[in-house]
């Protein structure tokens, strides 16, 4: 399998689909395609491996297999590998636990375009909306109703690690990078997900890596609404 990704420190979804593939114990080769720089537009374009995600990351090949997106790349996996890898045996943890994923699939515009991944900053006194605070909130809500009811196998959402700490680890990324306070039971999962060997290695990566994107490093905190 190939995996392609782009730049570690900032490609929340990239980080979303490397963990997928760690999780499902296959071998897969990484290519690193850089996000932005000055001929990203062109790249992404003629580059084979991404023309058939019209030029967004991760893309999973797998021999002729295309996958792109990191919520199928996880149903991809799973199916390949065994659901029970990914997500939780009983039904009323696994229901929750795919709403969770699908939640953050598609919702909390407010807090990812306030606070983009940035693994290498390290923000104070950062200022955010009223709309990017109510998606912090609902998603604490969501973890403490997964750990109150599912977590006692363990440290993450639904006691071991699954495909709910694998969406929501990015976010874990931001409420650190942005020093989003959390209650107590927060932040000894946060440190969970933080500390497992996988995301230390992707964050030791993240470190090292040479590209800058200037719009997301630079940027300013948002007025208040």
């Amino acid at each position: 399998m190939k995996l392609i990704l782009g730049n570690k420190n900032y490609s929340s979804w990239s980080l979303r689909g490397w963990l997928a593939a760690k999780q499902s114990g296959l071998h897969f080769e990484e290519i690193m395609v850089p996000l932005y720089g000055e001929d990203w537009d062109r790249q992404k374009k003629q580059t084979e491996e991404i023309a058939p995600s019209s030029g967004k990351v991760p893309v999973l090949w797998d021999g002729d297999a295309v996958v792109w997106d990191s919520l199928a790349i996880i149903e991809y996996l799973a199916d390949k590998v065994g659901r029970e890898r990914f997500w939780p045996k009983a039904d009323d943890a696994r229901a929750m636990a795919r709403s969770m994923v699908a939640e953050m699939h598609s919702s909390y515009q407010a807090l990812r375009s306030e606070c983009p991944m940035s693994i290498r900053r390290q923000v104070e006194g950062w200022e955010i909306s009223e709309a990017a605070r109510a998606d912090i909130v609902r998603i604490l809500t969501l973890w403490a109703e997964a750990r109150a009811r599912f977590g006692k196998g363990g440290p993450f959402l639904f006691g071991t690690f699954s495909a709910a700490d694998i969406i929501y680890a990015p976010v874990v990324s931001r409420f650190i990078t942005y020093r989003i306070g959390v209650p107590g039971f927060a932040l000894a999962y946060m440190e969970a997900v933080w500390e497992h060997e996988w995301l230390q290695a992707w964050v030791a990566a993240a470190e090292n890596e040479e590209w800058v994107i200037e719009q997301w490093d630079g940027a300013k905190a948002p007025a208040k609404d």
